[in-house]
């Protein structure tokens, strides 16, 4: 049950970034078709990056031992504290766009360049010992469906509102961050 909540905790701010940075690409409106490819772009990097981290710091955790958790909390607050004072939303904005019309091998360095703040969340769980099968799929899962919403209504969704929820991602992780440190603290 620990495991289960911890990772929902991970999830949730990520689920925020990708809204986000998908609502910025659904002002212009897209196809259904489009739609679905970005999503699915969206999905396999933001899924990709973490389990590519997690599966070092995993590794490493073992040889750690009661450390890790502590280099968990700290690789989170690693990520979460650039996401809360990044002011250049213009420059994700702008790779997500280019994402979404690009072809072949460029495709991979977008998807790298928006997908880091992922790989910092992978490193956490890797050094929290959460296991992959639970991780890996939620993450897919819930950048797909955050991709979905986010395309289809970004539109209705005020620009103030898309600014602040990087910020917003970024306290929910700092949160998430200063309980698990507690957890430590407290042996719990």
């Amino acid at each position: 049950m620990r495991q289960l909540l911890i990772t929902a905790g991970l999830l949730f701010p990520l689920g925020l970034d990708t809204l986000a940075l998908s609502a910025a690409l659904g002002v212009a409106g897209m196809s259904g078709r489009d739609r679905l490819r970005i999503s699915l772009l969206f999905t396999a990097f933001e899924a990709g990056m973490p389990m590519a981290f997690f599966l070092g710091a995993h590794a490493a955790a073992g040889r750690i031992g009661q450390w890790a958790g502590y280099v968990a909390v700290a690789f989170l607050l690693l990520t979460a504290v650039p996401m809360l004072i990044r002011r250049d939303d213009d420059a994700s904005e702008r790779s997500a766009r280019l994402l979404a019309r690009a072809r072949g091998p460029a495709i991979i360095l977008l998807g790298l360049s928006i997908s880091w703040d992922e790989a910092g969340i992978g490193i956490g769980a890797g050094f929290l010992g959460l296991p992959i099968a639970l991780v890996v799929p939620s993450i897919g899962i819930q950048a797909f469906l955050a991709a979905q919403l986010g395309m289809r209504f970004g539109s209705r969704v005020g620009e103030r509102l898309r600014e602040r929820s990087e910020q917003a991602a970024a306290v929910a992780l700092i949160l998430v961050a200063l309980t698990l440190l507690a957890l430590q603290v407290l042996r719990i």
